[in-house]
């Protein structure tokens, strides 16, 4: 008898550090993938949960694969927000890229004299190939602000 599984891929801890948040320029964190830190985020500003131009509230969530007819890509699409649909992860420098979903970047940046995030396609893409055989994951989000 063995003590492997090798059908079972292990579902990984994430978790939003909300670090920053600034009505013009939006929601700044980290995102941890079992508890290193991974990422830069980019969301709107808190604006009472209003669809498409708010953050998420702070809470944990449910998060699954899943393929974006308008971005026609895979990614991971939040579950359950009350009030809301079709939030993602994606690839976006600006706040104005969020449509209220989360953006990955490697660091947070200035574009165009905004607070921005740097080199996020890239990291987009990294965060999708670490994260290659998962199919759904637990999401926390933590404010620090």
């Amino acid at each position: 008898m063995t003590d492997s599984f090798p059908d079972i891929v292990m579902i990984p801890v994430v978790e939003i550090d909300r670090l920053e948040e600034h009505n013009s320029f939006g929601t700044f964190g980290a995102l941890r993938i079992n508890k290193s830190v991974f990422c830069a985020t980019l969301e709107p500003a808190d604006l009472l949960n209003k669809p498409n131009v708010s953050s998420i509230p702070a809470q944990q969530y449910i998060c699954i694969r899943f393929l974006s007819p308008k971005f026609g890509y895979e990614t991971f699409k939040v579950l359950d927000v009350p009030g809301r649909t079709d939030i993602l992860f994606h690839p976006g420098t600006e706040i104005k890229h969020t449509h209220g979903c989360v953006l990955l970047g490697q660091y947070w940046d200035k574009f165009k004299g905004n607070r921005a995030l740097a080199n996020s396609g890239d990291t987009f893409k990294r965060f999708m190939a670490v994260m290659k055989d998962v199919k759904f994951f637990h999401l926390t989000i933590h404010e620090h602000y």
